[in-house]
């Protein structure tokens, strides 16, 4: 039927009908695409908001940094990031819990699976850690964390139980677990804790300081640095036969 015969047909009384018009003007269902990726970016948006955070934090401080200024950074609104985040402190928690806290925890579920001595339990887990947050924006919550906490208890309080505390603990299993099975020397287990910490620490610190205002000084290459120290370390430990 040709496009005037449809014109004449629509003429007739009583012909138009639901129907009718639908056979010659066919919908085509709405595509779902928009409403997906809607749903996506929902999804994403508290990554994008500790992400956003996280990197102000970092260069201004925790103090200067303005909630809306995090909000901008993340390409919401206010509001929305409030939505998630009722404060600049539970965002700066989220912040300390999603990027060290649940990793610490995973570290610890890998120790306790790993079978293998508490040489390799240091070589295998706690050192390819290390190298991980080093190598990502999780290296600034240290430098975050030191440079804000004295103005902040509360926050300090929440870094202890978080990640001090729990990273401490791994720790500390892996070497008294090497001096039990004589593998590391009778030593301070405490001690040796501290002695493999701080280095790390300060190994993300001036990343984020020294590392980042002398552009012009020798790179501290951290995957060589990381091996070394551990290197160091292990040969210090190791009990002698």
């Amino acid at each position: 039927m040709q496009a005037g015969e449809h014109l004449t047909l629509l003429s007739r009384p009583g012909y138009i009908t639901d129907q009718s018009v639908s056979k010659l003007f066919p919908m085509t269902p709405p595509s779902s695409a928009p409403a997906v990726a809607h749903q996506r970016r929902k999804a994403e948006r508290p990554q994008e908001l500790l992400d956003a955070a996280l990197a102000l934090f970092v260069e201004r401080g925790f103090a200067a940094t303005r909630t809306e200024e995090v909000a901008q950074r993340a390409g919401v609104s206010k509001g929305t990031l409030y939505l998630y985040y009722p404060s600049k402190e539970d965002l700066l928690k989220a912040v300390i819990r999603h990027f060290l806290s649940s990793q610490i925890s995973a570290g610890a579920e890998l120790a306790k699976a790993h079978g293998g001595s508490a040489s390799e339990l240091l070589r295998d887990v706690l050192m390819p850690w290390w190298l991980q947050v080093v190598n990502s924006p999780a290296s600034g919550v240290f430098k975050l964390v030191i440079t804000e906490v004295r103005n902040f208890p509360e926050i300090a309080d929440f870094y202890r139980r978080e990640v001090v505390e729990p990273g401490q603990q791994v720790i500390r299993q892996i070497v008294q677990r090497g001096i039990e099975s004589g593998e590391f020397q009778p030593l301070d287990a405490n001690s040796a804790v501290f002695s493999i910490l701080f280095p790390m620490v300060m190994l993300c610190l001036h990343r984020h300081s020294l590392g980042a205002c002398l552009p012009d000084q020798p790179q501290l290459d951290p995957a060589h640095f990381v091996h070394a120290h551990f290197d160091l370390l292990l040969q210090g430990m190791l009990a002698r036969p």
